[in-house]
């Protein structure tokens, strides 16, 4: 049974370019999820997607594989990640074992650790799910969420939910961007992760952000270096 590890990392980020490979608290951003999948030894190989040779030569000096580039196709804003995943297990079973097991992580997933990568892996072997995946809570109910009117007013989505005591709301989970778990045949068929036949792997609010803008980086970094030793610890 073979464990493989994809960490997709194309070279033509927008918003923030180049910040798969940007320095991020010491180290290239990638670096981070590769050293994490490296430190789990869930893996019989880390390997990374991409079309970018400078990506790729950062990949191999903090331990990953290349062993095909990611053809320009999908390497364009529009590109799903089945698509790019589907496309890696084929790719990497032609020069090795086709894997059993394979788990996404994301280039720009700096608070991974490896206690949570060995945890999906558990879940997703021993409950017989299609996938696993790391998820947190809202921070704010969001049965209290409001829309902007065009008259400049506010409006609720919920608006039974005005008075409703915060505790008495059911809690709600999004996804946290950093792993995914599952099973090869679950990725190559492309099915939904956010279905029944997933489950997921609950992280603490302080160990999940989203890195899209160049506001998002600046309060990664300085979460990151709030809370490095429990990010780091596992």
């Amino acid at each position: 049974m073979t464990r493989l590890a994809v960490i997709p990392a194309r070279g033509g980020s927008k918003r923030i370019p180049r910040k798969n490979i940007r320095p991020f608290c010491g180290k290239p951003m990638i670096a981070w999820s590769i050293e994490a999948a490296l430190k789990s030894d869930c893996f019989d190989a880390v390997i990374v997607s991409t079309d970018d040779d400078e990506i790729a030569d950062v990949a191999r000096a903090h331990g990953a594989a290349v062993p095909f580039r990611r053809p320009a196709e999908l390497a364009n804003d529009h590109v799903v990640t089945g698509d790019v995943m589907s496309h890696a297990i084929e790719a990497y079973a032609q020069g090795a074992e086709q894997p059993s097991y394979v788990c996404c992580i994301y280039a720009t997933a700096p608070f991974v650790v490896p206690d949570d990568l060995r945890g999906g892996y558990e879940r997703v072997t021993a409950e017989g799910v299609n996938f696993a995946f790391s998820v947190t809570t809202f921070a704010f109910p969001i049965q209290r969420a409001l829309r902007l009117l065009e008259d400049g007013g506010v409006a609720m989505f919920q608006p039974e939910h005005e008075y409703t005591r915060s505790q008495d709301l059911e809690p709600a989970y999004h996804d946290a961007g950093q792993f995914y778990w599952g099973r090869a045949e679950a990725w190559l068929s492309q099915k939904s992760v956010f279905a029944p036949w997933s489950v997921p792997i609950v992280l603490p609010r302080y160990r999940v952000q989203d890195i899209d803008t160049e506001e998002d980086w600046e309060v990664a970094e300085r979460l990151f270096a709030l809370t490095r030793e429990r990010v780091l610890g596992g």
